[in-house]
């Protein structure tokens, strides 16, 4: 499962890059779908924080990961006022208002894509 991925060593939040670093192109995943994946379903807002100081590491596609709702919750934390919804749109993701749009469609979920 997981543990091929990363080593067991690593502290949760390089866990968590190295899960965010997978979600396909097109494609978004929750902060809970990452948490739950690595064994701490209760965990989605330390996700979240892990997702918050993601951006010294170029390679974790943040603005992929949102809220169990499709929320664009982590929006403040990109530079500019769009640009996590810009780089979506880049994708061909559909976002109105905040939010994604045909959230089922695109979810990607790495319990069932990953095992």
């Amino acid at each position: 499962m997981y543990f091929h991925l990363v080593e067991n060593n690593d502290n949760f939040f390089e866990r968590v890059y190295a899960v965010a670093r997978l979600i396909p192109y097109g494609r978004v995943t929750s902060y809970g779908a990452i948490a739950k994946y690595l064994g701490a379903a209760r965990s989605a807002r330390m996700v979240g924080w892990a997702m918050n100081g993601s951006g010294k590491h170029e390679d974790v596609p943040a603005h992929r990961v949102v809220n169990r709702k499709g929320l664009l919750t982590g929006k403040h934390h990109f530079q500019g006022t769009n640009l996590m919804q810009q780089l979506l749109e880049n994708e061909g993701i559909v976002v109105k208002e905040n939010q994604i749009q045909d959230l089922d469609k695109i979810f990607w979920d790495p319990m069932k894509e990953l095992s």
